[in-house]
């Protein structure tokens, strides 16, 4: 044959076309992977991805659903189908179909039922919200730690900055110990998948994604905590036990090994500058009259860290992806409440608009979100509030920084005129600013800050009091795991020393601190004060709803009250190295007809009113009895 090799020519041509043909015919994923009938809002918008996915035309044939548009992409790979769901629409599965030329591509989806059982309860100021990470708390499948197919394949607990092995299933197993603390929600730092390559956090450190922030995947929950179906089963034992889920969410960053960063559907999908630009960290830009545009800017669309980038939340397509997959989470793992993190760092208006398509979906949803900042006005700006500016969030709550910052700083300091337990005081005359100051979440710690115990510099009478503070103000109380037990440190190297494991929840710990045969005296006395205190609050509203009223602290004491029509409680402060009487008549307006009291934490009886005695750094609750 003369021209055979022309001929072989001709048919590697035809066979790369034909390759190339059948690389367009195909749809590899559709995001959301699912969703549901009787969702309040009728619209939902399809991202489809593929090779060469935007080049097809797109039908959809299901009695309830119809395609109202398709949008190409910028990137050929994608595009995104907007649909409308009939309020009769019945659950069931229909075909995604595109056609170019003679080709046809199917994908199947399915729309599901309303979930049932408890869902988006909301936490109030009646919970005590657990804070834990998963893989630092307990590993209960040792299966599960590693997988040779991801980035990070190795579990290794030698390293305070690699995985540890920690699950959920770990966390299931020791329910019983957080309902016995007085838990009644756990909040789980991010669960979505990591499957990043370690990353470099200092010259001497490569740091894997343990704590869950750096999300690879917005539809996968980690492999190596359960995946999804171990998540929803986690879920449904919680509220089988009467406890409420909260999830950490993440709008402003993902990992750089993240699907849609190595594929990216517009070229403003994320924040770009000519060279890397680090966020400014500073918030006050937001509300100061004045501002520069430069400083917002800076503020918003700066990264995180050179390997988090950073999203554009303008962007529309982006935007709908992210509340469509908090809608998701919430329908599908039966969400009760969302922590947000980084919050000040996101668009005003994005932020708005998902937290009010979560509440519209959910009315009873609680959303607080993370603005680390310094003073009041600051963090009343985040949530709904009373301040004349031209911007007006409307979340609900927020993680309140600022009585954090005040109840740290009353036990470090000495009392004076600003000092000591005036700053606990005068950050809640504040409260005003705030539309509802009790759905802040209050906390001692943190997954972010030293741990209490070493700030206060160890001192038990010192933590008792913190306790006390905080179970019995204003707020919805949150807690750091192993702040019960005394655990300990400061971020120093860096955050994985306030974040190490859980004595007693991984195969081979030498204690268990678990149980109150492995805690020390001094452990079990610290377990036992918030046990104690917690279930008082868990069983008696009016720390949770009740009134409160305080009064000027003087000579290092400080008092105050919750009350309501059934029942006073009264909080009394020496944060002095010496015995103090305290003369009751100034507080005549909240004692009066009051001749008796229990002391809620060591049962004693007091059997008048004329004068109290304080112990030195001591603060006594006491139940006031007619």
């Amino acid at each position: 044959m003369k021209n055979r090799p022309v001929f072989y020519a001709l048919l590697l041509s035809l066979f790369a076309v034909s390759s190339v043909w059948a690389q367009t015919a195909s749809i590899q994923r559709v995001d959301p992977t699912n969703w549901w009938v009787g969702m309040k809002n009728p619209n939902l918008q399809l991202l489809v991805y593929g090779p060469q996915a935007g080049s097809m035309t797109y039908s959809i044939h299901y009695p309830g659903v119809k395609l109202v548009r398709t949008q190409k992409a910028e990137n050929p790979d994608f595009v995104f189908l907007d649909l409308t769901i009939s309020a009769t629409t019945k659950p069931g599965r229909f075909t995604i179909t595109g056609r170019t030329g003679r080709q046809t591509v199917s994908h199947p989806y399915e729309l599901k039922a309303r979930t049932r059982g408890p869902k988006a309860q909301g936490v109030s100021s009646a919970d005590f919200i657990y804070l834990l990470m998963p893989d630092r708390f307990a590993n209960g499948d040792p299966g599960n730690d590693a997988f040779p197919d991801l980035l990070d394949p190795k579990a290794d607990r030698s390293v305070p900055f690699l995985r540890h092995g920690g699950d959920l299933q770990g966390i299931a197993n020791h329910l019983d110990y957080l309902q016995e603390l007085g838990v009644t929600a756990l909040w789980m730092t991010p669960v979505l998948v990591n499957d990043e390559t370690r990353k470099q956090e200092a010259p001497d450190r490569l740091q894997a994604g343990y704590h869950g922030y750096h999300f690879t995947d917005h539809y996968q929950v980690d492999r190596r905590f359960g995946g999804n179906d171990g998540y929803r089963t986690f879920a449904r034992l919680l509220h089988q036990r009467g406890l409420k889920l909260v999830q950490d969410a993440v709008y402003n960053h993902v990992s750089d090994d993240h699907w849609l960063y190595k594929n990216q559907p517009f070229k403003d999908w994320f924040n770009q500058w000519p060279t890397y630009t680090g966020s400014s960290h500073k918030e006050q830009p937001l509300y100061d009259p004045y501002a520069s545009a430069a400083d917002r800017k800076r503020l918003l669309d700066g990264w995180f860290t050179p390997f988090l980038p950073d999203l554009n939340l303008l962007n529309p397509f982006l935007a709908t992806y992210l509340i469509q997959h908090a809608i998701w989470c919430t329908e599908l793992f039966a969400l009760d409440a969302w922590r947000v993190d980084t919050y000040k760092y996101n668009d005003l208006s994005f932020l708005n608009r998902c937290n009010q398509a979560l509440l519209t979906e959910f009315p009873n949803i609680h959303i607080f979100g993370e603005s680390w900042v310094g003073n009041p006005v600051a963090q009343a700006f985040f949530v709904k509030n009373k301040i004349d500016q031209p911007f007006k969030s409307n979340q609900p709550g927020g993680l309140d920084f600022v009585l954090y910052d005040a109840m740290n700083a009353s036990l470090r300091e000495d009392f004076g005129w600003d000092t000591g337990v005036n700053r606990l005081y005068q950050s809640l005359t504040a409260d005003g600013l705030y539309t509802d100051p009790q759905k802040l979440v209050t906390f001692l710690d943190n997954h972010d800050t030293d741990r209490f115990l070493s700030v206060i510099g160890e001192d038990l009478a010192k933590f008792k009091m913190g306790v006390t503070w905080l179970l019995t103000t204003r707020g919805i109380p949150s807690w750091y795991y192993g702040t019960e037990v005394l655990m300990k440190n400061t971020k120093n190297p860096s955050d994985a020393e306030v974040r190490r494991d859980f004595p007693g929840g991984f195969p081979g710990d030498r204690e268990n601190k678990f149980t109150a045969q492995g805690r020390s005296s001094r452990e079990n006395d610290a377990f036992n004060f918030v046990k104690k205190l917690a279930n008082y609050r868990k069983n008696n509203p009016v720390l949770q709803s009740g009134k409160l009223m305080q009064y000027v602290p003087e000579l290092g004491t400080y008092v105050y009250f919750r009350y309501d029509a059934s029942k006073t409680v009264m909080v009394a402060t020496n944060s002095t190295e010496n015995e103090i009487e305290l003369d009751m008549s100034r507080f005549s307006e909240r004692t009066h007809g009051f001749s008796k009291a229990r002391n809620v934490l060591t049962d004693e009886a007091i059997s008048g009113l004329q004068a109290v005695k304080l112990p030195a750094k001591t603060a006594v609750v006491l139940e006031l009895v007619r």
